[in-house]
């Protein structure tokens, strides 16, 4: 049974994190000359925008990047770092993306030898990460100077400074942990991440950070996290934009002392219990986040043929501009829904469809086999004003479901994005 905890990254043991600020946006101090940080006061004050999350000992790994054709430098050199599955560390900056920039192989690279001098291990030891504005050369020396600042403060209740620290548009951090039993020894499951705009399936502006306790081999571990993604992160849309820089990680040091997990049997299902459920979470905080969101929309498709369709619909229904500006304007407009469905290119019968709305608020079905019904506007309306709002669809042909979150499209998204480079 899974129990939720506090401690994000640091819940699992034998794990440390930290977040500094070094100034990554400014452009003083880029010839290594002029510190923008003058003392470690400056560091921990301030919109931090360098984070370190570090293991006691060497960690089973496991990634997945982008699908966008067009990858930032920190995406190739992680996957090289990580070739041989096994991990110590992660190193990540907030401000600038370092994709499509000068120097940003190189510059990616030496984020990594900067934390491996740092603490006396090695480059390929780390994982690197970067968010933020794309095309820019990566303030390199800041956050070289920033470097020994964020190992000192590394510390077992550093998961907020770290969460804080890959933040960009992000509006509230997203940090969770849980615990279970794995034979007889309490396993721990804990994760950070970023992202609200440019979030698209295949992954979006976002970066996860997971790390757990559990003994398992980086095969399985690669093999669990590559099932999960699609399930979860793969299932949020904001803006339709999938981004250069996403990337989601695992380390696993396995101090909890379980046997390891060789195989995919009882206990590796309920470690994938744990994985999964960290990952939706962390899902559903992006989706809920989403840049000038004012509500989570959650879009379930059941009695579908397969997994898949159910998955294509959903995906359809909280993507679409117009069910999300709807949905703003808290207006039932279930036509929106239906449309959006029948590009989705899934197979399904449109006369079959069952269309309704709920919230905490309560529950209103609006169409029926794919007909209109007469309902209640004013309830419909105050269902829609709720935090989270859910789009329930039966397709009434099948037995598979599938789950999709995204958010309504505000006036704030434009206003985010109409300068967000300047």
């Amino acid at each position: 049974m899974l129990k939720e905890i506090s401690g994000g990254v640091c819940a699992a043991k034998g794990f440390r994190a930290s977040g500094v600020r070094c100034g990554v946006k400014s452009k003083a101090g880029g010839d290594g000359n002029q510190p923008v940080v003058a003392s470690m006061k400056d560091y921990l004050t301030g919109k931090k925008d360098l984070a370190m999350i570090l293991s006691d000992c060497d960690c089973a790994a496991a990634a997945a990047y982008t699908m966008n054709r067009v990858k930032a430098a920190p995406i190739y050199v992680t996957m090289g770092n990580l070739e041989d599955g096994v991990c110590r560390g992660i190193i990540a900056n907030s401000g600038n993306a370092n994709a499509c920039a000068p120097q940003s192989h190189e510059n990616a690279e030496r984020m990594c030898a900067a934390a491996a001098q740092a603490t006396g291990l090695k480059p390929t030891d780390f994982v690197v990460a970067s968010t933020g504005v794309i095309g820019q050369e990566l303030n390199i020396a800041a956050i070289e100077r920033g470097v020994p600042a964020l190992v000192e403060n590394l510390s077992g209740e550093g998961s907020d400074a770290a969460a804080n620290a890959v933040m960009t548009t992000d509006t509230v951090k997203k940090e969770t942990a849980v615990t279970l039993t794995i034979g007889g020894r309490t396993i721990t499951v804990g994760a950070i991440a970023k992202g609200s705009g440019m979030i698209h399936p295949n992954m979006g502006t976002m970066l996860c950070f997971i790390t757990t306790d559990c003994a398992i081999t980086p095969d399985v571990l690669q093999d669990a996290l590559h099932d999960i993604v699609p399930r979860t992160f793969n299932r949020v849309t904001v803006d339709g934009d999938t981004s250069t820089n996403d990337m989601c990680v695992v380390l696993a040091n396995g101090m909890a002392g379980n046997e390891q997990i060789e195989w995919k049997d009882d206990n590796y299902n309920l470690f994938y219990k744990a994985l999964y459920e960290v990952c939706r979470r962390m899902a559903r905080a992006i989706a809920a986040d989403g840049e000038g969101a004012s509500r989570l929309v959650t879009c379930t498709v059941r009695s579908a043929r397969s997994e898949d369709s159910a998955e294509r619909l959903a995906k359809a229904v909280v993507g679409s501009s117009l069910v999300k500006a709807a949905l703003f304007g808290t207006d039932a407009n279930w036509g929106r829904v239906l449309c959006a469905m029948g590009y989705s290119k899934a197979p399904f019968r449109p006369e079959y469809v069952d269309i309704g709305f709920s919230s905490i608020q309560g529950s209103i079905l609006v169409c029926r086999q794919g007909t209109g019904l007469d309902f209640d506007e004013e309830l419909a309306k105050k269902i829609l004003t709720q935090d989270e709002v859910v789009i329930d669809v039966s397709l009434n042909e099948g037995e598979h479901e599938a789950t999709c979150w995204g958010c309504d499209l505000t006036y704030d998204y434009v206003k985010i994005n109409g300068d967000y480079r300047t």
